[in-house]
Protein backbone atom coordinates (compact mmCIF):
# COMPACT_ATOMS: atom_id res chain seq x y z
CA UNK A 1 0.00 0.00 0.00
CA UNK A 2 0.86 3.23 -0.74
CA UNK A 3 0.05 6.35 1.98
CA UNK A 4 0.74 10.03 0.76
CA UNK A 5 2.14 11.62 3.80
CA UNK A 6 2.43 15.11 2.10
CA UNK A 7 -0.67 15.09 0.81
CA UNK A 8 -2.63 14.25 4.36
CA UNK A 9 -0.74 16.77 5.64
CA UNK A 10 -1.71 19.07 3.02
CA UNK A 11 -5.36 18.28 3.67
CA UNK A 12 -4.89 18.52 7.30
CA UNK A 13 -2.87 22.30 7.10
CA UNK A 14 -5.92 23.13 4.96
CA UNK A 15 -9.39 21.31 6.87
CA UNK A 16 -8.05 19.84 10.04
CA UNK A 17 -8.55 21.09 13.62
CA UNK A 18 -5.45 22.09 15.46
CA UNK A 19 -6.09 19.06 17.56
CA UNK A 20 -5.41 17.02 14.72
CA UNK A 21 -2.32 19.05 12.97
CA UNK A 22 -0.91 18.39 16.48
CA UNK A 23 -1.43 14.82 16.59
CA UNK A 24 -0.69 14.00 12.70
CA UNK A 25 2.62 15.89 13.97
CA UNK A 26 3.20 14.18 17.38
CA UNK A 27 3.01 10.61 15.29
CA UNK A 28 5.74 11.31 13.10
CA UNK A 29 8.50 12.86 16.29
CA UNK A 30 7.91 16.70 14.56
CA UNK A 31 5.44 17.85 17.40
CA UNK A 32 5.64 19.11 20.93
CA UNK A 33 3.39 17.33 24.04
CA UNK A 34 2.89 20.38 24.90
CA UNK A 35 1.38 21.89 22.00
CA UNK A 36 -0.50 18.50 21.83
CA UNK A 37 -1.94 19.06 25.65
CA UNK A 38 -2.69 22.81 24.80
CA UNK A 39 -4.92 21.42 21.70
CA UNK A 40 -6.90 19.17 23.45
CA UNK A 41 -7.37 21.21 26.81
CA UNK A 42 -9.57 24.17 24.42
CA UNK A 43 -11.83 21.44 24.96
CA UNK A 44 -11.59 21.30 28.81
CA UNK A 45 -14.03 22.77 30.68
CA UNK A 46 -13.35 23.29 34.68
CA UNK A 47 -14.64 20.38 36.10
CA UNK A 48 -11.62 18.26 34.80
CA UNK A 49 -13.86 16.68 31.68
CA UNK A 50 -14.26 17.73 27.97
CA UNK A 51 -16.98 18.56 25.54
CA UNK A 52 -17.29 21.73 23.13
CA UNK A 53 -17.22 19.54 19.90
CA UNK A 54 -14.19 17.01 21.13
CA UNK A 55 -16.45 14.35 19.66
CA UNK A 56 -17.45 16.30 16.77
CA UNK A 57 -21.13 15.69 16.41
CA UNK A 58 -21.63 16.68 20.16
CA UNK A 59 -21.10 20.50 20.26
CA UNK A 60 -22.58 21.52 23.34
CA UNK A 61 -20.17 22.91 25.52
CA UNK A 62 -20.92 20.28 28.40
CA UNK A 63 -18.75 17.82 29.70
CA UNK A 64 -19.48 13.98 28.21
CA UNK A 65 -18.47 10.38 28.23
CA UNK A 66 -17.77 11.03 24.50
CA UNK A 67 -15.49 13.95 25.33
CA UNK A 68 -13.36 11.75 27.66
CA UNK A 69 -13.15 9.15 25.31
CA UNK A 70 -11.15 11.93 22.74
CA UNK A 71 -8.81 13.19 25.58
CA UNK A 72 -7.56 9.83 26.65
CA UNK A 73 -6.78 9.23 23.28
CA UNK A 74 -4.76 12.35 23.30
CA UNK A 75 -3.23 11.12 26.23
CA UNK A 76 -2.31 7.91 24.98
CA UNK A 77 -0.62 9.71 22.02
CA UNK A 78 1.98 11.18 23.94
CA UNK A 79 3.24 8.36 26.00
CA UNK A 80 5.27 7.76 27.63
CA UNK A 81 4.63 11.65 28.75
CA UNK A 82 2.21 12.01 31.31
CA UNK A 83 -0.37 14.84 32.18
CA UNK A 84 -2.22 15.67 35.27
CA UNK A 85 -5.00 16.23 33.24
CA UNK A 86 -5.63 12.50 32.39
CA UNK A 87 -5.91 12.02 36.62
CA UNK A 88 -8.25 14.95 36.99
CA UNK A 89 -10.29 13.88 33.90
CA UNK A 90 -10.76 10.64 36.28
CA UNK A 91 -11.51 12.69 39.06
CA UNK A 92 -14.24 13.86 36.82
CA UNK A 93 -15.64 10.41 35.49
CA UNK A 94 -15.83 9.28 39.21
CA UNK A 95 -17.89 12.44 40.39
CA UNK A 96 -20.62 11.92 37.09
CA UNK A 97 -20.82 8.17 37.41
CA UNK A 98 -23.62 5.87 38.00
CA UNK A 99 -23.13 3.29 41.01
CA UNK A 100 -20.23 0.91 40.38
CA UNK A 101 -18.57 3.51 37.88
CA UNK A 102 -20.29 2.90 35.21
CA UNK A 103 -21.28 5.96 32.57
CA UNK A 104 -24.37 7.17 30.97
CA UNK A 105 -24.23 7.34 27.30
CA UNK A 106 -24.41 10.93 27.81
CA UNK A 107 -25.61 13.69 30.18
CA UNK A 108 -27.83 16.31 29.49
CA UNK A 109 -26.93 19.53 26.75
CA UNK A 110 -28.75 22.84 27.11
CA UNK A 111 -28.33 23.92 23.43
CA UNK A 112 -28.78 20.70 20.93
CA UNK A 113 -28.51 22.59 17.96
CA UNK A 114 -25.87 20.51 15.76
CA UNK A 115 -25.56 17.73 18.13
CA UNK A 116 -26.95 13.95 16.96
CA UNK A 117 -30.02 12.90 18.38
CA UNK A 118 -28.26 9.75 20.04
CA UNK A 119 -26.31 11.79 22.06
CA UNK A 120 -28.91 14.55 23.08
CA UNK A 121 -31.57 12.05 23.70
CA UNK A 122 -29.97 10.02 25.70
CA UNK A 123 -30.46 8.82 29.42
CA UNK A 124 -28.29 9.88 32.05
CA UNK A 125 -29.90 7.58 34.48
CA UNK A 126 -29.25 4.32 32.39
CA UNK A 127 -25.89 2.40 32.43
CA UNK A 128 -24.26 2.28 28.72
CA UNK A 129 -21.58 -0.54 27.96
CA UNK A 130 -21.13 0.82 25.20
CA UNK A 131 -19.81 4.38 26.44
CA UNK A 132 -18.29 3.04 29.77
CA UNK A 133 -16.27 0.24 27.76
CA UNK A 134 -14.95 2.99 24.99
CA UNK A 135 -14.08 5.25 28.01
CA UNK A 136 -12.55 2.69 30.20
CA UNK A 137 -10.45 1.38 27.45
CA UNK A 138 -8.61 3.92 26.07
CA UNK A 139 -7.87 4.83 29.75
CA UNK A 140 -6.78 1.50 30.64
CA UNK A 141 -3.79 2.10 27.47
CA UNK A 142 -3.15 5.87 29.10
CA UNK A 143 -3.27 3.41 32.35
CA UNK A 144 -0.11 1.65 30.49
CA UNK A 145 2.13 4.33 31.55
CA UNK A 146 0.14 6.58 34.10
CA UNK A 147 0.37 5.64 37.47
CA UNK A 148 -2.07 7.58 38.64
CA UNK A 149 -4.85 6.72 36.00
CA UNK A 150 -3.99 3.47 36.58
CA UNK A 151 -4.41 3.45 40.41
CA UNK A 152 -7.27 5.46 40.48
CA UNK A 153 -10.84 4.57 41.71
CA UNK A 154 -12.89 5.27 38.67
CA UNK A 155 -11.29 3.21 36.63
CA UNK A 156 -10.78 0.06 39.05
CA UNK A 157 -14.86 0.33 39.57
CA UNK A 158 -15.90 0.79 35.54
CA UNK A 159 -13.52 -1.82 34.24
CA UNK A 160 -15.41 -4.43 37.15
CA UNK A 161 -18.28 -3.09 36.09
CA UNK A 162 -17.57 -3.70 31.95
CA UNK A 163 -16.24 -6.77 32.47
CA UNK A 164 -19.52 -8.35 34.80
CA UNK A 165 -21.52 -6.57 31.70
CA UNK A 166 -19.83 -8.53 29.03
CA UNK A 167 -19.80 -11.81 30.71
CA UNK A 168 -23.75 -11.32 30.91
CA UNK A 169 -24.39 -10.46 27.21
CA UNK A 170 -26.21 -13.46 25.98
CA UNK A 171 -27.99 -11.72 22.70
CA UNK A 172 -26.76 -9.76 19.77
CA UNK A 173 -24.93 -6.82 20.54
CA UNK A 174 -25.45 -3.35 18.69
CA UNK A 175 -22.59 -3.59 16.31
CA UNK A 176 -21.13 -0.36 18.22
CA UNK A 177 -21.37 -1.78 21.49
CA UNK A 178 -20.05 -5.01 20.45
CA UNK A 179 -16.71 -3.21 19.07
CA UNK A 180 -15.95 -1.21 21.94
CA UNK A 181 -16.67 -3.92 24.21
CA UNK A 182 -14.20 -6.22 22.21
CA UNK A 183 -11.31 -3.05 22.04
CA UNK A 184 -12.25 -2.61 26.13
CA UNK A 185 -11.02 -6.37 26.44
CA UNK A 186 -8.13 -6.34 24.18
CA UNK A 187 -6.86 -2.99 26.47
CA UNK A 188 -8.16 -5.43 29.62
CA UNK A 189 -6.09 -8.42 28.26
CA UNK A 190 -3.10 -7.82 29.86
CA UNK A 191 -4.17 -7.13 33.70
CA UNK A 192 -6.83 -8.82 34.11
CA UNK A 193 -7.50 -12.53 32.68
CA UNK A 194 -10.92 -12.90 32.26
CA UNK A 195 -10.50 -10.41 29.11
CA UNK A 196 -9.42 -13.50 27.26
CA UNK A 197 -11.91 -16.16 27.76
CA UNK A 198 -14.86 -12.81 27.31
CA UNK A 199 -13.11 -11.71 24.09
CA UNK A 200 -14.04 -15.83 23.27
CA UNK A 201 -17.89 -15.11 24.05
CA UNK A 202 -17.93 -11.88 22.12
CA UNK A 203 -15.91 -13.71 19.24
CA UNK A 204 -19.45 -15.56 18.79
CA UNK A 205 -21.30 -12.43 17.85
CA UNK A 206 -19.22 -11.65 15.28
CA UNK A 207 -19.04 -12.89 12.10
CA UNK A 208 -16.26 -14.52 10.49
CA UNK A 209 -15.87 -11.63 7.66
CA UNK A 210 -15.56 -9.12 10.73
CA UNK A 211 -17.82 -7.16 8.69
CA UNK A 212 -21.42 -5.83 10.68
CA UNK A 213 -23.88 -3.59 9.89
CA UNK A 214 -24.42 -0.87 11.97
CA UNK A 215 -28.48 -1.02 13.01
CA UNK A 216 -30.43 2.34 12.75
CA UNK A 217 -27.01 3.82 10.54
CA UNK A 218 -26.83 4.63 6.54
CA UNK A 219 -27.90 1.73 4.38
CA UNK A 220 -24.66 1.09 3.80
CA UNK A 221 -22.85 1.44 6.91
CA UNK A 222 -20.98 -1.05 8.35
CA UNK A 223 -18.61 -1.89 11.06
CA UNK A 224 -15.24 -4.03 9.65
CA UNK A 225 -12.58 -5.97 11.43
CA UNK A 226 -10.07 -2.50 12.27
CA UNK A 227 -13.04 -1.41 13.73
CA UNK A 228 -12.95 -3.94 16.05
CA UNK A 229 -9.17 -4.53 16.51
CA UNK A 230 -7.08 -1.68 15.19
CA UNK A 231 -4.30 -2.40 16.58
CA UNK A 232 -1.90 -5.90 16.92
CA UNK A 233 -3.37 -7.66 19.95
CA UNK A 234 -5.15 -10.16 22.01
CA UNK A 235 -8.51 -8.97 19.98
CA UNK A 236 -7.39 -10.32 16.63
CA UNK A 237 -7.30 -13.80 17.83
CA UNK A 238 -11.48 -13.53 16.77
CA UNK A 239 -10.68 -12.65 13.52
CA UNK A 240 -8.99 -14.21 10.05
CA UNK A 241 -5.89 -13.06 9.87
CA UNK A 242 -7.19 -12.50 6.02
CA UNK A 243 -9.61 -10.01 6.78
CA UNK A 244 -7.67 -8.13 8.68
CA UNK A 245 -4.72 -7.90 6.26
CA UNK A 246 -7.12 -7.32 3.48
CA UNK A 247 -8.67 -4.39 5.11
CA UNK A 248 -5.27 -2.90 6.36
CA UNK A 249 -5.00 -2.88 2.07
CA UNK A 250 -8.48 -1.20 1.69
CA UNK A 251 -7.79 1.30 4.78
CA UNK A 252 -4.57 2.76 2.86
CA UNK A 253 -6.24 2.65 -0.68
CA UNK A 254 -9.05 4.64 1.03
CA UNK A 255 -6.78 7.79 0.73
CA UNK A 256 -8.60 10.76 -1.49
CA UNK A 257 -7.28 12.62 -3.81
CA UNK A 258 -6.86 15.68 -1.68
CA UNK A 259 -5.29 13.84 0.82
CA UNK A 260 -7.86 12.77 3.51
CA UNK A 261 -9.58 10.04 4.43
CA UNK A 262 -13.94 10.32 5.41
CA UNK A 263 -15.86 8.62 7.38
CA UNK A 264 -18.80 6.41 6.29
CA UNK A 265 -21.67 7.35 8.48
CA UNK A 266 -23.38 10.81 8.76
CA UNK A 267 -22.46 13.66 10.46
CA UNK A 268 -24.86 16.28 11.87
CA UNK A 269 -23.40 19.71 11.31
CA UNK A 270 -20.90 21.02 8.60
CA UNK A 271 -18.49 21.84 10.98
CA UNK A 272 -18.52 17.89 12.43
CA UNK A 273 -18.31 16.47 8.66
CA UNK A 274 -14.62 18.36 8.01
CA UNK A 275 -13.78 17.27 11.31
CA UNK A 276 -14.66 13.99 11.17
CA UNK A 277 -12.03 13.40 8.33
CA UNK A 278 -9.36 15.50 10.39
CA UNK A 279 -9.65 12.52 12.72
CA UNK A 280 -10.00 9.65 10.57
CA UNK A 281 -7.44 11.10 8.88
CA UNK A 282 -4.96 10.93 11.61
CA UNK A 283 -6.46 7.84 12.83
CA UNK A 284 -5.95 5.72 9.75
CA UNK A 285 -2.57 6.60 9.56
CA UNK A 286 -2.12 5.48 13.18
CA UNK A 287 -3.67 2.50 12.46
CA UNK A 288 -1.31 1.77 9.17
CA UNK A 289 1.80 2.71 10.98
CA UNK A 290 0.76 0.21 14.23
CA UNK A 291 0.39 -2.90 11.88
CA UNK A 292 3.35 -1.68 9.63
Amino acid sequence: MTVNLDAAASFLGTHGRVLDRRRFELLFGKGDVEAVLSAVSAYRNPDGGYGWGLEPDLRAPESQPGGALHAFEVFEDIAPARTPLALELCDWLESVALPGGGLPFAFPVADRTGSAPFWTDADPTKFSLQSTAFVASTALRVAAHDPAVAEHPWLTAAVSTCLDAIARVETQPHAIELSFAIRFLDAAHATHPEADGLLDHLGEFLPATGILSVAGGGADEVLRPLDFAPLPGPARKILDPAAVAAELERLGSQQRDDGGWTVDFASFSPAASLEWRGYATVRAISVLRANS
